[in-house]
């Protein structure tokens, strides 16, 4: 009998002892100890061919800092990489991270990361390694070992077992493409500032409908990007219902309130 493996995180990096870092404690640290993910961390100096264990070198062309070598990436790559596990390059100049690239990623065997330092790779090697590039957004880091760190962390919440309550990835933000609506928990009151009473009603349907209104007014307000995607999918998956999402517009531009909401 062929015993599972666990999701697998394979970690290229020049410091692996900053490895598990944060991932070591909470939900994701328990389940490392439990043996629901692992996590591997290679050296990339292991691959260097001197004796000064060197990875990088100057600019083609000239200019400020140091490039890795692809040389040295193709090596470390061609050692640790797995065919069945997408390799996922750290860089700005990649694809946005998402909560679906998150799902797709956390669906599979898992992940190797490489991360990168200096002034970025030799762009050889994405046309040499079958690789993706991921970007966490648009600001530079020093290194890509916490952009790692927090899309492994994206990634491992969504493995079963990992999270207590099996709904809460369903319900959070960006599940639905939405913002996740306003949470409150006791006390009731708080410096003048009351929970809104549907929420204390009882009224499942009542609670269901205000969480509703207030994603879509959020993701309206904070997130118009969202927002506009979010229309767009909804009116191609029900072309016929688009007086309805125009009245859940409605709803959201005047800030989801009903009789109940006393925010």
């Amino acid at each position: 009998m062929t015993m599972t493996q666990p999701w697998t995180a394979s970690i290229l990096t020049l410091y692996p002892e900053m490895f598990p870092g944060p991932l070591g404690y909470s939900l994701t640290g328990r389940a490392l100890e439990d043996g629901l993910w692992r996590l591997e961390t290679t050296q990339l100096r292991d691959f260097a061919t001197d004796r000064h264990r060197s990875v990088d070198d100057t600019p083609a062309g000239g200019g400020a800092g140091m490039v890795l070598r692809a040389d040295i990436l193709g090596s470390a790559l061609d050692a640790v990489a797995r065919p069945d596990r997408p390799t996922v390059f750290l860089t700005p100049s990649g694809s946005p991270f998402d909560q679906a690239m998150a799902r797709r990623f956390a669906d599979g065997p898992g992940l190797t990361l490489v991360c990168g330092r200096f002034e970025g790779f030799d762009a050889r090697i994405f046309e040499a390694r079958a690789v993706e590039r991921v970007s966490l957004g648009d600001f530079v880091m020093t290194g890509g070992e916490i952009a790692a760190q927090a899309l492994i962390d994206a990634c491992v919440r969504l493995i079963p077992r990992v999270l207590g309550n099996a709904e809460s990835p369903v319900e959070e933000s960006f599940s639905s493409g939405l913002l996740e609506y306003p949470q409150y928990t006791r006390p009731t009151e708080w410096e003048g500032l009351r929970i809104p009473d549907v929420l204390l009603s009882g009224h499942h349907g009542r609670i269901a409908d205000w969480r509703s209104s207030q994603a879509q007014r959020l993701t309206k307000e904070r997130r118009p990007d969202l927002w506009r995607a979010f229309e767009a999918q909804a009116a191609k998956q029900h072309p016929a219902g688009e007086a309805e999402l125009s009245d859940a517009q409605t709803t959201a531009g005047k800030g989801g309130k009903d009789k109940d909401d006393t925010t």
